[in-house]
């Protein structure tokens, strides 16, 4: 009968140890992929469902973050800025959100129209991308990030924003705005943006404008992706890990018992 040495019984106590603790990280990815999963179903039917007025939102942002909405009113074109150094297909470029004021009471909504060139990714002539005075926009609905330290705003450009501060955007409009913005995805003109995952016709697709964004609208933003993530793998490589060190210790055993049997013990 082999003996265990107390080599190997330190090895395979420290294996299973490590075998566990690579186990439990394993299982704790496939939560976090079914949690990830479980969001994109949720994203996934709020893009898929019917737009809806902006007063009809839920007052929660959580719960707005994503849904589709119809925004309508008057553009404010005099307090529009743009989004400074947003790259596409490796072109410099920003992203133009204009206010758009209801024709009755209630918060102007910021409105993310898009992207258009800039040489120095900074400024750029707004004139030329007025879309009308009127505006009825269709896009999904964007929470603002986290407030950062430092003025949001450049220094040479006043009109061009280093990243969207809603408390410093509160300040500089004259009116209130809307706890969110909405990214426009839709209008009567362009290709199909498509939801991944969703066929065109069945309710997944945008209008969205073509074009490189160098003359007629901007570039209407994509439809956010639906990714799965990494979970997967990494559960995949943290139970590879946990074989790995129960197989290592099993060979280290294995091993020194063939090495036992050829060399017995002697016998006074």
């Amino acid at each position: 009968m082999t003996r265990l040495s107390r080599r190997n019984i330190v090895a395979g106590v420290l294996a299973l140890i490590v075998a566990a603790g690579c186990v439990r990280l394993g299982i704790w990815q496939l939560q976090r992929l079914g949690e990830r999963r479980s969001l994109n179903a949720a994203v996934r039917a709020r893009m898929l469902a019917a737009p809806v007025a902006v007063a009809e939102l839920p007052a929660d942002t959580a719960l707005a973050h994503y849904r589709r909405v119809l925004v309508e009113g008057v553009w404010d074109f005099e307090r529009e800025i743009v989004l400074a150094g947003r790259t596409r297909q490796g072109a410099p470029g920003v992203n133009i959100l204009t206010p758009v004021r209801p024709a009755g009471e209630g918060r102007a909504v910021l409105v993310s129209r898009g992207w258009v060139y800039s040489p120095n990714g900074a400024s750029v002539d707004l004139t030329r991308w007025r879309e009308g005075a009127d505006a009825r926009v269709t896009g999904y609905v964007e929470s603002f990030p986290a407030a950062q330290p430092g003025d949001p705003r450049l220094a040479v450009e006043r009109r061009a924003w280093r990243r969207l501060d809603a408390a410093e955007l509160a300040r500089t409009l004259p009116y209130p705005i809307a706890p969110y913005y909405v990214v426009m995805v839709a209008d009567s003109g362009g290709g199909d943006v498509s939801l991944p995952g969703v066929a065109p016709g069945d309710g997944g697709a945008a209008t969205g404008a073509g074009g490189d964004g160098r003359g007629g609208v901007p570039v209407r933003a994509p439809l956010p992706a639906l990714s799965e993530g990494s979970h997967w793998s990494y559960a995949i490589q943290w139970f590879s890990f946990a074989a790995i060190a129960l197989g290592g210790v099993a060979t280290l055993i294995w091993r020194d018992g063939r090495s036992q049997a050829g060399h017995p013990a002697r016998r006074e």
